[in-house]
């Protein structure tokens, strides 16, 4: 296992290299320690907020694997879509960049995914405490 554990430290130090260079080096970064002050940003708000928080929630579903899985579709899918909505009207006088109703459409989102999650749950529970055959 220790190859293996070399080798994606070394990949993953030339990708971090890589990256530093190419933030270093590219003429349309102004000032590369901004782009270095929101990334250290980014790791307080992951570690310090989004991290703990997915794993409370992640610790309240144990035994519930539906509610559990629903958590992971949401919090995805909210990943993607949460910038999308907090930038909505911020089109910079291009209609065409944000054209669609993100916050609509994610709240549907949700309540769709909530709705079918719940009638899994509720398949599920069913399936289990119907008699078996045979018995």
């Amino acid at each position: 296992m220790r190859p293996v554990r070399a080798a994606l430290l070394l990949g993953g130090l030339a990708l971090l290299l890589t990256g530093l260079a190419g933030l270093f080096t590219d003429p349309r970064v102004t000032d590369p320690f901004d782009v270095l002050l929101w990334a250290a940003g980014l790791v307080v708000l992951h570690d310090g907020l989004w991290l703990p928080l997915v794993c409370a929630l992640g610790a309240a579903a144990t035994g519930r694997p539906v509610l559990r899985g629903w958590l992971l579709v949401v919090a995805g899918v909210g990943a993607v879509a949460v910038p999308a909505v907090l930038r909505a009207g911020d089109d910079h006088g291009n209609p065409t960049l944000l054209p669609l109703p993100y916050l609509r459409n994610w709240l549907l989102f949700l309540a769709v995914s909530a709705a079918a999650a719940a009638l899994a749950a509720l398949v599920r529970r069913s399936v289990r405490r119907a008699p078996r055959e045979g018995r």
